[in-house]
């Protein structure tokens, strides 16, 4: 069982994703578990204010360290946390052996910013990991906190149907990319699925398939090493 605590300034964004495919699934496995903590419940004032201005000026709001302080310290007095993660443009971008490691671990704590960020402080105090999901700035951290929970969550045994299926996914043995799929009809418009696809010789196919993720794998180093 792997349990994750998730702290957000927008609880209600994990309500239909933590619930859905393979992450009810896990759930009702009682492989995975999720607990999203509501930011506002922790604030000091009446107001349930989470965000300030900047000192030092500039535009945009940041999410106050009070209620993340609270939060983080009340979950930390119920059990130990092998990863604090913070979501942000400045971390260690997250790739599919991070996932795997991730999967081996037993409590995960996401805390997702929102507006300009965190105060700074909550990441000196908790943080163990700082991730980043790619090179682009998003509204807040919840999409990439659920992008860090679906891959995890669907490396633990048991999750999939087919566990032979993560097992070939892409960049799950270095960054090699998953051949193209193809199911019925054998022909569909004019197209037709490979002929070696159809003819029961696995021989055959495993050399096809090793080929093609070849192929694919020297296009996707290709596309990422030139400018847009």
């Amino acid at each position: 069982m792997i349990r994750f605590d998730i702290i957000s300034a927008i609880p209600d964004f994990f309500d239909s994703p933590l619930n859905s495919s393979i992450l009810k699934i896990a759930k009702e496995k009682k492989l995975a578990e999720y607990h999203v903590h509501n930011l506002r419940d922790y604030a000091y004032n009446k107001h349930r204010q989470i965000d300030d201005k900047m000192y030092g000026g500039g535009a945009g709001m940041v999410l106050k360290p009070e209620p993340f302080f609270e939060v983080i310290k009340k979950l930390k007095n119920e059990r130990e946390y092998d990863h604090i993660i913070i979501t942000d443009p400045g971390g260690k971008i997250y790739d599919q052996k991070y996932a795997i490691n991730l999967s081996l671990k037993k409590n995960i704590m996401i805390l997702a910013g929102h507006y300009k960020g965190i105060d700074n402080r909550v990441k000196e105090k908790f943080v163990t990991d700082e991730i980043s999901v790619g090179n682009v700035v998003l509204t807040g951290g919840e999409i990439p906190a659920l992008l860090i929970i679906d891959s995890v969550v669907r490396l633990i045994p048991g999750v999939l149907h087919n566990s032979e299926s993560a097992l070939n996914d892409s960049f799950q043995l270095g960054n090699n990319i998953d051949v193209p799929c193809y199911t019925r009809p054998a022909e569909y418009e004019g197209m037709k699925v490979p002929v070696v696809l159809l003819s029961g010789n696995h021989e055959e196919i495993e050399k096809w398939r090793i080929e093609q993720s070849k192929i694919r794998t020297n296009r996707w180093e290709k596309i990422n090493s030139t400018e847009i």
